[in-house]
């Protein structure tokens, strides 16, 4: 739901939107489409996925359905040929490009360890060199226009150590694109060119992370996104240049004093997962006393971008997302002897050779507090196993929580992702495998 009414003001504009087949780049395209603007679709998908919608031929209907006009065009925005080939093909088709939003972005929330150099590059060569490309090969044009505008869907450039800790070889890329923000809005300054940054405030809804996670019940519609780069992109940009903007900051300043309408679940609307790289002053309250070294724990909206991603599996997802009954029952039965054994003899029964075959991984769970020990749960050889210690084989992935919170999350009570904004879930190892515990819940599900 769009609160932004539309002006006109980019009507027979030329936008070129990299990543815009679907999820937030197309949201941008469509709100602009309703102006009537002309909008190049450059993005990857040329042909359907399996599981998400959209290619950039459905995108470029959506746009003209809705009275805009289209250009759809194959781009990887690494390949230099590609961009300039589909810029080309812009000129001869709208006579120009007169704003250009960097949209286009890959992931992987690893740690160094896990990071691994092929990933390392796709980021950079994406987001980094991709951004300065497109920003490059398009300025002969941005420099004819007398509307000349640069998006990058980027961070602001906080350097709290606490960013670059978690994931530094992402941080450092999506960084980068803020740097093109940062260095080019001074020095296009002489050719009337406005060069800006946008982020969203909290998670951000699209089918690719409804997909993996089936809950987006605590994310905003990417309708917040596309309204606030709408208002920055019918400014005037000889005088709005070199800013870093949140959503609601943009909208709240533009007059829209409610955004409950762009929440996905509207009961959720004080509840809502804030995005990375963000020192929001109430999440810092929150998270003092779990960490003088980290100033705010976070789920970060990047995941929400699964479908600009090139390896989703190793994105940090919402795993234990269904929750079966037995294991809410086992909550409410649980005797003086604990919630946890009880938790892990369930896990026990569940066991088959199809599931450790399916998940390969072996997890290790270090329970602190009031039932403090070690669990462990080996989905990997032979059997399966299941119990108290540590694992005969090492873990790829270690969890540790308090035990009251560890049942909760079992119970359903508490959403990991939540658990781990707050510090009150800490993982070690391997994301990816990590993942793969919420396939496992699912299969429990089925089972219960």
């Amino acid at each position: 739901m769009s609160l932004v009414a539309n002006t006109g003001k980019l009507a027979g504009r030329t936008l070129f939107i990299t990543g815009a087949s679907r999820g937030i780049g197309k949201a941008i395209a469509l709100k602009a489409a309703k102006d009537g603007a002309n909008v190049v679709v450059a993005a990857k998908t040329a042909e359907p996925h399996p599981k998400l919608p959209g290619t950039i031929y459905t995108a470029a209907e959506e746009i003209e359905a809705l009275g805009g006009k289209a250009l759809p065009c194959i781009v990887d925005v690494r390949d230099e040929k590609q961009v300039q080939k589909a810029i080309d093909e812009a000129v001869k088709k709208f006579n120009g490009i007169d704003i250009l939003v960097n949209n286009a972005s890959a992931i992987s929330l690893t740690g160094t360890a896990h990071t691994d150099m092929k990933r390392y590059d796709l980021m950079h060569n994406i987001n980094t060199r991709g951004t300065f490309l497109a920003s490059k090969l398009c300025l002969p044009l941005l420099q004819n226009s007398d509307h000349a505008h640069i998006l990058n869907l980027s961070p602001p450039l906080n350097m709290n150590p606490y960013w670059f800790s978690v994931h530094v070889a992402y941080t450092m890329a999506k960084y980068g694109m803020s740097m093109c923000v940062l260095g080019m809005s001074e020095e296009f300054k002489q050719y009337n060119i406005g060069v800006n940054a946008l982020w969203p405030k909290t998670a951000i809804a699209t089918a690719a992370i409804e997909m993996l996670t089936g809950d987006t019940s605590t994310s905003r519609k990417p309708d917040i996104v596309s309204d606030a780069a709408y208002v920055m992109l019918c400014k005037d940009p000889t005088k709005y240049t070199g800013k870093f903007e949140i959503d609601e900051d943009v909208l709240k300043a533009a007059g829209i004093k409610d955004l409950t309408p762009y929440a996905c679940d509207p009961k959720n609307v004080d509840n809502l997962l804030l995005d990375g790289f963000l020192d929001d002053p109430a999440a810092l309250a929150q998270h003092k006393t779990v960490s003088s070294a980290s100033v705010r724990r976070y789920h970060t909206s990047a995941a929400r971008y699964a479908e600009k991603v090139c390896n989703a599996n190793n994105l940090l997802i919402d795993f234990f997302l269904e929750v079966p009954e037995e294991f809410k029952e086992a909550e409410k039965k649980a005797e003086s002897g604990g919630q946890i054994p009880q938790l892990f003899a369930l896990i026990t029964k569940t066991i088959t050779p199809e599931l450790v075959k399916k998940t390969q991984a072996v997890f290790q769970f270090n329970v602190k507090g009031k039932e403090e020990g070690v669990w462990h749960l080996d989905l990997k050889n032979g059997d399966g196993a299941c119990g108290q210690g540590e694992p005969k084989n090492p873990a790829d992935a270690v969890l540790t929580m308090d035990s009251n919170n560890f049942a909760d999350m079992f119970a359903g009570k508490l959403k990991p992702a939540t658990a781990f904004m707050m510090g009150k879930l800490k993982i070690k190892g391997d994301m990816q495998k990590a993942m793969k515990l919420e396939k496992m819940m699912k299969s429990l599900k089925a089972k219960a």
